[in-house]
């Protein structure tokens, strides 16, 4: 008898036992379920970040230590049930309100990282662009104090002429990437642009290379303000050139004074000798003068036909073209001389 109570006494703990851990499981499961479905805590979106080297552990951690979940070993659990914890990626990842624990870690697997955005502007010199870029404070500077040769050694085109080699456009990254390779992109991008619209240009042209045509699609940028007149700028320059007349264009005398110009050009400017002065010398300038952009590239390879050899200024932003001498000193005298 003993022996029959003592082994119902262990059927009946073995039993409470079973259903303790059953409750306990039970309990344990609806409040995973329960936090895998609920929301994070925010109010507004956020930005968290994940450093390299992170575990799933210590981010399940981080974000408790930002007040976005209550429960980071929940999360950690989560993480292994799905087979994040070996996918995990690092950067920025913005959060917003209403976001699951699962929605975030199926975020941070799948590296939907935050992006920035800079814009090359056309017509801006190489300074200017590296004026944009070391200012932008989610790049990681490598290029600051470095000379425009040093930074051309560090893109590896070591003995290039920067001016001019990068395409002008909106370029998205991720925060931490190297001005170096900013950069780079940005100079590649020019170099497709520029050869494939090299491969499609019109016949007969004046340029003995793609860089010819480049220096030339810089002048025409800086020219006009009105993209309807590149292709006609562009005629009236390829006219010149073919009638081996000086290209007497504003924007090479002004890139040639460099760092003292002072807005205004004055008759001394146009008759003092650079190596940029169209005034004084044939042919194109030596290097591009800026950035130029797809439009103005187009141009410089598909000008377009007619007679006219001159244009000048109307003083709203668009010009006057002539075929004549006789023309462009009447229209000077109309849109320049008369503002004076």
């Amino acid at each position: 008898m003993p022996a029959m109570k003592s082994s119902k006494l262990i059927i009946k703990i073995i039993a409470v036992l079973f259903l303790v851990i059953c409750i306990a499981s039970g309990w344990f499961v609806l409040q995973l379920t329960s936090f895998k479905n609920s929301s994070i805590n925010l109010n507004h979106e956020q930005v968290f970040v994940i450093a390299p080297g992170s575990s799933l552990n210590k981010i399940a951690y981080a974000m408790q230590a930002e007040g976005l979940i209550d429960q980071p070993r929940y999360l950690t659990l989560l993480g292994r049930w799905y087979g994040h914890a070996a996918k995990l990626k690092v950067g920025e990842f913005l959060l917003t309100p209403g976001m699951t624990p699962l929605q975030v870690l199926d975020k941070i697997v799948a590296g939907d990282v935050l992006q920035y955005s800079l814009t090359v502007v056309e017509g801006w010199s190489f300074k200017q662009m590296l004026q944009a870029v070391h200012s932008n404070e989610k790049l990681k500077h490598e290029l600051k104090g470095l000379s425009a040769e040093q930074i051309m050694q560090k893109l590896g085109k070591p003995g290039e002429h920067p001016e001019g080699r990068f395409l002008p456009e909106t370029y998205y990254f991720t925060a931490g990437m190297t001005d170096v390779d900013f950069l780079k992109r940005a100079y590649e991008a020019m170099q497709q642009e520029l050869q494939q619209a090299w491969q499609q240009r019109d016949e007969g042209l004046p340029y003995q290379s793609a860089y010819d045509a480049l220096i030339m699609a810089s002048i025409i940028e800086k020219e006009t303000a009105v993209p309807s007149e590149r292709a006609e700028i562009a005629g009236v320059f390829v006219r010149r050139l073919q009638k081996n007349m000086r290209l007497q264009t504003d924007p090479t005398v002004i890139y040639g004074i460099g760092e003292s110009y002072d807005g205004n050009i004055r008759r001394r400017d146009l008759r003092r000798d650079t190596a940029y002065n169209t005034y004084t010398r044939h042919g194109l300038t030596p290097t591009p003068i800026a950035l130029p952009g797809v439009d103005a590239i187009h141009a410089a390879l598909h000008p377009a036909k007619g007679d006219s050899l001159y244009f000048v200024s109307k003083g709203n932003g668009s010009h006057y073209f002539s075929a004549t001498l006789k023309e462009h000193i009447k229209a000077v005298r109309k849109y320049q001389l008369k503002r004076k």
